[in-house]
């Protein structure tokens, strides 16, 4: 039996403050009123003055109400009939669907022992050129999409939860406008992927503390998937939007604010949700994709700022493509050798050859004489971003190194490509194996 409590002190915004005794971080409270009823989560402690964050907001609420403290935090329900099923950030079903009835758990836990972890290994295949071929995403790694408003981060993690060659897609949504939310839905429910899927989405218009829970309840779901053997895809969006609830909550809060108002913790907190990434030794992987805006284009705005000293590289999102330049991935090494044995080659010689195509076209803009090895360079560049940085491209990682070569072989001789011979001799394509990798290539 819980205790009641009656005679909140002070209401600020949605957060309330009451004296209560036996209470926990996190835990979660009933403040009931009248007929009516909220749920709220403890925020902050200070001796026997305890804070709550109301979900669905103080409006309404009188100094009377009553508090029921529930004695646990939040906690969501698990089983495989996860799969297929749409939720908000309290857990609560938003696709018209009952509530699921299984076994609760907790959110928000402690990262993975490191020494349950093993050194990834395995590439996570995307089917985009620009990340399987130059920037391979790996099992458990955490990667940030950086990019700005405007930019199609959505639409490019919607078409990475079709085409991810993974078990299990968590995606969270975080602030997204409705129309993002219908696009997702109606994007995986149309190619047949809902029913590897398990979404948990907050709104622009659902509380903002429901912001907070999205990636805890993303996160807690995909460990429990991992630890069954699978291989767990999760895509966030938009972290900014997580980093601006926890500023307004700490605004509300009054407390000290830091860099640009953010709370002085955001890189801890930012972390403890990216090092939830695991490859389990015995068991399945959790990697982490999550769309970052930076406002202004900023990359020394705290967020992707604190963000890039977490994780393992970045993508950059620049006028509609993964930008080669900037765009990282540490952890590419591992798995590249693994794939086909011109990977590491290719894509270095590629990358060179189009940041040679970069200086070429600014020779052209300032009006320079164009010598014949700037054609070449003029043609390869165009073919580049048609055929490998379109992100309406899809291509198998193989598929995408033969149209590497082909793109190579329709710009240059063999003695310029600038390629090992012994590669040359095995993957030089014939005038063949051209067409039929043009008529593969995907491009639109």
């Amino acid at each position: 039996m819980h205790t009641l409590y009656h005679g909140i002190e002070n209401i600020v915004g949605n957060v309330l403050m009451l004296r209560a005794q036996d209470v926990g971080y996190g835990d979660l409270a009933e403040v009931s009123f009248g007929e009516d009823s909220s749920l709220a989560q403890v925020i902050q402690l200070d001796g026997d003055k305890v804070y709550l964050q109301v979900f669905s907001g103080s409006r309404g609420i009188p100094t009377d109400a009553t508090v029921r403290f529930l004695g646990h935090g939040l906690n969501v329900p698990f089983s495989e009939d996860l799969l297929g099923r749409i939720f908000d950030g309290s857990a609560r079903p938003r696709d018209g669907r009952p509530q699921l009835d299984a076994e609760p758990v907790g959110v928000a836990g402690p990262s993975v022992n490191p020494a349950q972890r093993i050194i990834p290994r395995k590439m996570v295949r995307t089917g985009i050129p620009m990340i399987d071929v130059f920037n391979t995403l790996v099992q458990s790694q955490k990667l940030p999409i950086f990019s700005v408003a405007g930019e199609p981060y959505n639409p490019l993690l919607a078409r990475i939860a079709l085409q991810a060659e993974v078990d299990v897609i968590v995606l969270g949504g975080m602030g997204l406008k409705y129309d993002d939310y219908l696009f997702f839905r109606e994007t995986l429910e149309e190619a047949g992927s809902l029913s590897r899927t398990v979404m948990y989405v907050h709104t622009a218009a659902d509380p903002t503390v429901e912001c907070l829970f999205v990636p805890d309840l993303c996160l807690a779901v995909a460990e429990k998937f991992a630890l069954e053997n699978k291989e767990v895809l999760v895509l966030l969006t938009d972290m900014t939007n997580y980093a601006d609830a926890m500023k307004e909550i700490a605004i509300t809060m009054e407390k000290i604010p830091s860099n640009r108002g953010y709370p002085g913790d955001l890189y801890s907190q930012l972390a403890a949700r990216y090092e939830k990434a695991v490859d389990f030794e015995t068991a399945g992987s959790i990697t982490v994709l999550a769309a970052t805006t930076m406002p202004g284009d900023d990359v020394t705005h705290p967020v992707p700022d604190n963000t890039g000293y977490i994780t393992e590289g970045q993508f950059y999102l620049r006028n509609g493509r993964i930008e080669p330049f900037g765009s990282l991935s540490r952890l590419k090494q591992f798995v590249n050798d693994k794939t086909r044995e011109d990977h590491r080659k290719i894509m270095d010689r590629m990358i060179q050859l189009y940041a040679n195509y970069r200086s070429t076209e600014e020779k052209r803009s300032m009006g320079f004489r164009m010598t014949e090895w700037d054609s070449k360079l003029a043609k390869f560049g165009g073919l580049f971003e048609s055929r490998l940085m379109d992100l309406r491209v899809t291509l198998h990682i193989e598929d995408a190194l033969d149209t590497c070569w082909q793109i190579l072989a329709e710009c240059f001789e063999p003695d310029e490509c600038g390629m090992p011979s012994e590669l040359i001799e095995q993957f030089w394509p014939t005038k063949e194996s051209g067409a039929i990798a043009q008529e593969s290539s995907g491009t639109p």
